[in-house]
C-alpha cells in the first residue's frame, strides 16, 4: 500500500497514492496542519485546545479526541481495532505525527533547497526548479490568521522568495539569463518590494541585450519604492544603474567577446536606437504590464494598480501618439467578474481616454487590434452604467477579436460582453456560454487568469438557473488554479458563494408575501447562512474592491430574511452603499412612516445593469408586497418574468432572494385580489 503523504505548501491535504484522503472538517485539517507543524515532536492535547479556540468550548478536550480518531480512521484505514497507532501516535500528555522525512511537501522543499547549495551552479536551477513545483499556494493557506502557523507560513515564504532569487542569480551567472527574465517578471508582480528581485531582473535584461528596459525596470523600481515606502533604491540597485548607464564591462554576459571597444560601440548604438525610437513607450508599457500584474494579487496590489493606471494614459496621451496611447490604454486586460467598478470616477476618465484615442487611431487594418482593445476598454469601465455606449463596444471588440483570431484577444473582448450582459433580468444563459468559452480558451491557449475568470462567470450563471452541482464544480476549479497559480483574490468569490450555497441549502422557499415573524426550523439555518455570510464578509477587508464590499453584506442579509418570508429589519446605520435607495423605505415601514416610505418606493430608480439586478427587484416587490402599490408591483412583475425559473440574486455568485418564481406568484396574488 502506499504511503500516506502530506501537502501544507498550499491548502492542507493528505493522500495515499494519487488518492487524496477525506480529512472531514477544518478543525480536523487544523489539528493535522499543527502536528506536520510540529516537526515529529509531541503537541500536548491542552496546547492544541489552546490553539484550535480562541475561547474553548467545555468539551475541548473530547473534542480534540475525537478529531484525532477521525483523522487515524483516515490515515491509517486498515489498522485493526485497538491496535496501537503507527502514525498519528499517542505520546506522553499529547498527540504526534511520526510521517517520513519525505511524505510532507514542505520538508521536501526544505531538504532540496539545501541540495541545491551544494550541488554544481549548472545542475542547481533545474534542482530549485523542482523544489519550486511543489507549491500549490500559500503556506498553510486556510491557517494564514493564526497564531500558531504565522511564524511558520513566514519562514516557509521567504525560504520560497529565495529559492526563486537563487535560481534566477544561477541562470544570470550561467549565460542563461533570458531565462530567468519570465519568472522573476512574475514574482515581482506578487512581491514588488523584493529589491534583490528587481536587480536581477534588470540585469537579466541588460545582458539579453534589452538596455532601455533594463534602465526602465530599474527607474520602475526607484518609483515604486518612493511612492509606496517612502525610501530610495539600496546600494546595490544603484550601483548597477550607475554600471548600465556607463555600459560597465563587468555586467556583460559570460562568454561575450573581449574586444571592450567593439562591445561599447555595438551596446552604444543598440541603446540609442531603442531610447530614440521606443524611450517613452517601452517606459510607460512595462509600467502597465507591471500594473497589470500587481492587480491580480489583490489588495495593495489591486489598489497600487488603480491609483497609477491613469497616471500612465495621461503620460500616454501627452506624447501626441496615438498608437502609444492606444497600447497603453488596452494593455491593461486584468480579467474582471465583478459589474460594478470600484472607482467609478476613474472608470468614467479612463472610458473618455479610450474614446479620445479610438477618435483619432488610423482607420487601417493594422489598427484594428488596438482599436479591438480600445472598445473592449471601454466596455469593461462601463460596468454597472445603462447606455447603449457599452453593449456596442462590446459588440464591436468581439467582432473584431473574431475576425482576428487572436486568442488573447477575444478573452478580453469576451470580458467586456461578460460586462453589458445584466441589461435585463434572465441573461444567465448568456453568461454561461460566455464562461464556457472563456475557460476553453484558457485551456487551449495557457491564458490562466481567464480560465479562473471563465469557471467564476459559470459558477454565478449555474447558481444563477439553480444548478448548483455545476456551480460547486466550477468553484472547486477556480480554487484549484488560484492555488497552484496564486490567485489570492479567487477565494472571496468562492468563500461568498459557499455562504449563497449554505443560504440556499436551508431554504424552505417560503411565500415572500407570508412576513411572519414566528419561529420555526428555519431560524437555525438562517443563523448558519448568517454565520456563513458574516464570515465572508471578513474576507473583503483589504481585498481592495470597494466596489463589491461597500454594502455587499446587509443585502445579503436582508435577502436573507426576505427569501424565508421574515420581516426585513434593516439597519439604517449600516453601510449600505449604492444599495441604500433599496434599504430606507424598509425603515421607514419599521417605524410605520407609510406615506414616506410609499414616496420612496415610487421614488425607486430602476435597479442598475449588475448581476444584482434580480435581487433588487425582488427588494423592491417586498416593498409594494408590504405597501401595496399596484403600480410598483406591475413594474416589478415585468422586469423579474424573463428570470423565471431562476433563484433572484445568484447570478452574482454572491448571495440570493430566494426563486424568482415565488416572488412572481406573490406579486400575481396580490394583483389579482
Amino acid at each position: 500500500m502506499d504511503a500516506v503523504t502530506f501537502g501544507v505548501l498550499g491548502a492542507v491535504t493528505a493522500g495515499r497514492g494519487p488518492h487524496p484522503l477525506a480529512l472531514k472538517g477544518p478543525r480536523h485539517r487544523a489539528v493535522l496542519a499543527r502536528l506536520i507543524l510540529a516537526r515529529r515532536r509531541v503537541v500536548p492535547v491542552a496546547r492544541l485546545v489552546e490553539d484550535l479556540w480562541e475561547t474553548p468550548p467545555p468539551r475541548a478536550v473530547g473534542a480534540v479526541r475525537t478529531f484525532v480518531g477521525d483523522l487515524r480512521r483516515a490515515l491509517e484505514p486498515d489498522r485493526p481495532p485497538r491496535a496501537p497507532a503507527r502514525l498519528l501516535v499517542t505520546e506522553g500528555p499529547g498527540y504526534a505525527l511520526r510521517a517520513a522525512p519525505d511524505a510532507v511537501d514542505a520538508w521536501r522543499f526544505e531538504t532540496a533547497v539545501a541540495e541545491a547549495d551544494r550541488l554544481p551552479a549548472a545542475q542547481a536551477p533545474d534542482r530549485l526548479r523542482a523544489a519550486l513545483g511543489e507549491w500549490r499556494g500559500p503556506a498553510y493557506a486556510e491557517f494564514g490568521t493564526e497564531d500558531w502557523a504565522r511564524g511558520e507560513r513566514s519562514r516557509l515564504t521567504e525560504l520560497r522568495l529565495r529559492a526563486v532569487e537563487r535560481r534566477a542569480e544561477l541562470l544570470v551567472e550561467l549565460g542563461r539569463a533570458a531565462e530567468a527574465v519570465p519568472d522573476l517578471d512574475a514574482h515581482l508582480a506578487e512581491h514588488p518590494w523584493r529589491e534583490e528581485s528587481w536587480r536581477l531582473l534588470a540585469l537579466a535584461l541588460y545582458r539579453t541585450g534589452r538596455q532601455a528596459d533594463a534602465l526602465a525596470v530599474l527607474r520602475r523600481a526607484r518609483a515604486l519604492l518612493a511612492g509606496r515606502l517612502g525610501i530610495d533604491p539600496g546600494p546595490r540597485l544603484r550601483r548597477l544603474e550607475a554600471g548600465i548607464l556607463a555600459q560597465d564591462p563587468d555586467l556583460d554576459p559570460p562568454g561575450e567577446p573581449a574586444d571592450a571597444a567593439a562591445r561599447l560601440w555595438a551596446r552604444a548604438t543598440e541603446a540609442y536606437d531603442r531610447t530614440v525610437a521606443a524611450g517613452a513607450r517601452a517606459r510607460l508599457e512595462s509600467t502597465v504590464g507591471l500594473l497589470r500584474s500587481l492587480a491580480v494579487t489583490g489588495g495593495g496590489g489591486l489598489e497600487a494598480a488603480r491609483e497609477h493606471r491613469m497616471a500612465a494614459i495621461q503620460a500616454a496621451e501627452e506624447t501626441g501618439d496615438a498608437d502609444l496611447a492606444a497600447r497603453v490604454i488596452g494593455a491593461y486586460d486584468v480579467p474582471a467578474n465583478w459589474t460594478r467598478s470600484d472607482d467609478p470616477e476613474l472608470a468614467r476618465r479612463i472610458v473618455e481616454a479610450a474614446e479620445r484615442t479610438l477618435a483619432v487611431l488610423p482607420e487601417a487594418p493594422s489598427a484594428d487590434a488596438a482599436r479591438c482593445r480600445l472598445l473592449a476598454t471601454v466596455a469593461l469601465e462601463s460596468r454597472g452604467v445603462r447606455s447603449a455606449r457599452g453593449p456596442r463596444a462590446a459588440a464591436e471588440a468581439e467582432g473584431i477579436a473574431r475576425r482576428l483570431d487572436d486568442p488573447a484577444l477575444l478573452a478580453f473582448a469576451l470580458n467586456g460582453v461578460f460586462m453589458q450582459s445584466c441589461t435585463r433580468a434572465g441573461l444567465a444563459p448568456r453568461r454561461d456560454a460566455i464562461g464556457a468559452e472563456l475557460v476553453d480558451l484558457g485551456l487551449r491557449h495557457g491564458l490562466v487568469n481567464h480560465e479562473v475568470l471563465g469557471h467564476l462567470i459559470r459558477l454565478q450563471a449555474r447558481a444563477a438557473l439553480a444548478d448548483l452541482t455545476a456551480a460547486d464544480e466550477h468553484a472547486r476549479a477556480a480554487d484549484r488554479l488560484a492555488e497552484r497559480h496564486e490567485r489570492p483574490l479567487v477565494a472571496v468569490f468562492t468563500a461568498w458563494y459557499r455562504a449563497l450555497r449554505e443560504a440556499v441549502s436551508a431554504d424552505s422557499s417560503p411565500d415572500p408575501s407570508d412576513l411572519s415573524d414566528s419561529p420555526g426550523s428555519s431560524g437555525s439555518s438562517q443563523d448558519g447562512a448568517e454565520a456563513a455570510y458574516r464570515s465572508a464578509a471578513a474576507r473583503l477587508d483589504g481585498a481592495g474592491m470597494p466596489g463589491l464590499e461597500r454594502g455587499l453584506l446587509p443585502l445579503a442579509l436582508l435577502g436573507l430574511r426576505l427569501s424565508r418570508g421574515r420581516p426585513a429589519r434593516v439597519d439604517p446605520g449600516a453601510d449600505w452603499g449604492p444599495y441604500r435607495p433599496w434599504a430606507e423605505p424598509f425603515a421607514l415601514l419599521a417605524e410605520g412612516r407609510d406615506t414616506e416610505a410609499r414616496g420612496a418606493l415610487r421614488a425607486l430608480p430602476e435597479p442598475p445593469p449588475d448581476l444584482l439586478y434580480e435581487a433588487l427587484c425582488c427588494a423592491e416587490a417586498a416593498l409594494a408586497l408590504a405597501l401595496g402599490d399596484r403600480t410598483a408591483l406591475r413594474r416589478t412583475y415585468d422586469r423579474l418574468l424573463p428570470a423565471a425559473g431562476e433563484l433572484a440574486g445568484a447570478g452574482s455568485g454572491l448571495l440570493t432572494f430566494g426563486p424568482v418564481d415565488a416572488w412572481l406568484a406573490a406579486i400575481r396574488r396580490a394583483l389579482e385580489a
